[in-house]
């Protein structure tokens, strides 16, 4: 079933079975459907759900849920209304910081966590190029964008170019765009930086993370890494931007899978 389960969100729901869903959580600017291949190899084994955040793919009228904090809310009360007590959370950039969010409130409901390039680790963040990625609507100027947010050799799907064409296309959804990255900012000595969880709260987490980072991405710098608690575990890779779901799909599929398989459920 694609549907809202609230009337908030919405979410592709895949697989069946008894084991604890493996939730997906997509970037700024993107939707549910950049986890397509990942997910559709995972649901053979276990149970999804892949959402569309506030302000995004079909969830863009999810209004006053532009903060991170909110969209965590929003899935959390949203695993609620589907009776979900178990889940693994995967979560890319901004959506590596909502499940950080998720895990920190709810650590009882999170039996793992796999990041990819997670937000909310360091102050640094490339807002330039995110807002001109979020204003963009022109198919040539987008894939010039994402030759500076991809890795310096990878190849750019056309179809990834097509889809942010048209999401960007529907009426309201760059404002929405901005406002969300306007909460991720905020000023210090003069510089915008993006807020950073703190680190007792990080410390405190006790279910299995492992984070996976390209060492040349150019939005939140792989030098964050540094920045993790010892007990998560970190692949650094080499010539990978900050896509890494269509940059690096094997290696970001083996560490889901070893992740989920850490924990047992």
């Amino acid at each position: 079933m694609d549907a809202p389960a609230n009337g908030r969100l919405f979410a592709v729901k895949r697989g069946s079975g008894d084991d604890a869903p493996a939730v997906f959580l997509h970037g700024f600017g993107a939707s549910s459907a950049v986890w397509a291949d990942i997910r559709t190899r995972l649901s053979r084994e276990r149970p999804s759900l892949a959402y569309d955040l506030p302000g995004h793919g079909q969830s863009q009228l999810a209004q006053g849920l532009e903060r991170t904090g909110k969209m965590a809310g929003a899935v959390t009360d949203d695993l609620s209304a589907r009776d979900i007590e178990t889940v693994h959370l995967i979560g890319h950039s901004m959506g590596g910081a909502v499940a950080t969010l998720i895990a920190m409130r709810t650590p009882a409901k999170v039996a793992s966590m796999t990041l990819l390039a997670p937000g909310g680790y360091g102050p640094e963040i490339n807002h330039r190029l995110l807002r001109l990625y979020a204003t963009t609507r022109e198919p040539e100027r987008l894939h010039s964008i994402a030759e500076m947010m991809f890795g310096w050799n990878a190849e750019i799907p056309d179809a990834y170019i097509d889809t942010l064409a048209r999401s960007r296309a529907v009426p309201g959804v760059v404002g929405q765009l901005i406002a969300i990255l306007e909460s991720m900012l905020k000023e210090r000595g003069g510089n915008l930086e993006q807020g950073v969880f703190h680190r007792d709260a990080l410390d405190a987490l006790r279910m299995p993370v492992n984070v996976l980072w390209g060492l040349q991405d150019c939005i939140v710098p792989a030098r964050q890494a540094r920045q993790l608690p010892q007990h998560f575990g970190v692949d650094l890779l080499e010539g990978a931007g900050h896509m890494l779901i269509e940059e690096c799909t094997e290696e970001a599929f083996s560490l889901i899978c070893r992740t989920i398989a850490s924990t047992g459920c």
